[in-house]
């Protein structure tokens, strides 16, 4: 399944950096055609007149197993619950445990189902959390392909890795 990049304008200084176009209340200027360049004799007139468009790649997954579940914004709260639900749930070949994991902005709603599932079982879950820092990469495209190559940026972003499981019983 494929999703729309994220487009944002950049510009090439003088000296080759590239630095996101600012519009007039010092926020980075967002499009949804293509990213372009300032006229020139505008303050920025000494960038390289070069159009770039920001594609986000997917981030690496951990490796997938059953009870693995990737939270994300597209996906309906109450399914992704009822989803962790069922891998809890499941007659006979129920999981003891499941990992819960939610990058950038699904943490909070990876931390909502978990105590979802939390309350919903009177208790009889417990959670264990850990965070950590993923390294996402973005390529930087020329609009026109004579204008040079892809240029890639690496960032970073939170991460967060809920285990949800039945304590052993004494």
């Amino acid at each position: 399944m494929c999703c729309q990049p994220d487009i944002f304008r950049f510009m090439r200084t003088a000296g080759g950096t590239l630095v996101p176009e600012l519009n007039a209340t010092g926020q980075m200027s967002e499009t949804s055609d293509k990213v372009s360049q300032p006229q020139a004799g505008t303050a920025a007139a000494d960038m390289d007149p070069v159009e770039f468009t920001l594609r986000k790649r997917l981030p690496r997954k951990l490796p997938r197993r059953r009870n693995d579940v990737y939270v994300n914004m597209k996906t309906d709260f109450r399914a992704q619950l009822a989803r962790c639900q069922k891998l809890l749930d499941a007659a006979g070949s129920g999981h003891r445990e499941i990992y819960i994991h939610g990058l950038g902005l699904a943490i909070s709603r990876a931390i909502n189902i978990a105590l979802q599932l939390q309350a919903c079982s009177q208790g009889a879950l417990q959670l264990a959390a850990n965070t950590s820092t993923v390294e996402l990469v973005d390529d930087l495209e020329p609009d026109d392909p004579d204008e040079g190559e892809v240029l890639t940026r690496t960032r970073n972003n939170s991460a967060i890795h809920i285990k949800v499981f039945y304590p052993d019983p004494q």
